[in-house]
């Protein structure tokens, strides 16, 4: 049995951890990319499409595989898109940790636990909400944002499920498919 310093190595792992790391990461940019690109629902609310690798990655590989790929995809994102260090990364950062936070101690429930719709839901409700203790501690301390609460937790209700589901979907499909 690996100590816990070898099972957050991932480059020791005999099959490649570290490149299956990078190409999570790339898949994960890439949405986070295209998903810049679209016009917000709400100002800064996106369906956090990258959030579906990182439950991918959890429910495959376990969380160091999941965190990797979540703190990358905030750090390389910002550095492609030229929003390191702005609002907009401090704020991606916070709710990555945020979701991090709540997921690590989630997956050693006893029983089941959460699958991936469960494990998606909390993570947006706490991505959200460190998002907006951020947003208010850091950059608008006015009593006026209490207002937006309410319409982000619903949609972090919405896209943490909507993901959820496309995740366990992925996820059925790779346990299905024959091994290389």
């Amino acid at each position: 049995m690996p100590s816990p310093s070898e099972r957050l190595n991932l480059a020791a792992l005999p099959d490649g951890g570290d490149a299956r790391i990078a190409r999570l990461t790339a898949l994960a940019v890439s949405l986070h990319i295209i998903e810049s690109a679209l016009p917000p629902l709400l100002p800064g609310l996106k369906p956090g499409l990258a959030n579906i690798v990182v439950i991918v990655a959890l429910g495959r590989y376990g969380f160091a595989a999941a965190a990797w790929v979540s703190l990358l995809r905030v750090l390389v994102s910002a550095l492609l898109l030229g929003t390191l260090f702005s609002p907009t990364f401090w704020l991606s950062l916070s709710g990555a940790l945020g979701s991090l936070l709540v997921l690590f101690p989630a997956q050693y429930l006893p029983g089941r636990g959460f699958g991936p719709v469960g494990f998606s839901l909390l993570a947006a409700l706490a991505n959200i909400g460190a998002q907006f203790v951020t947003a208010y501690l850091v950059f608008i301390q006015h009593p006026g944002v209490f207002w937006l609460l309410p319409p982000l937790l619903a949609a972090a209700l919405f896209f943490g499920i909507g993901n959820g589901l496309i995740a366990h979907w992925i996820l059925t499909r790779l346990e299905s498919a024959p091994q290389p």
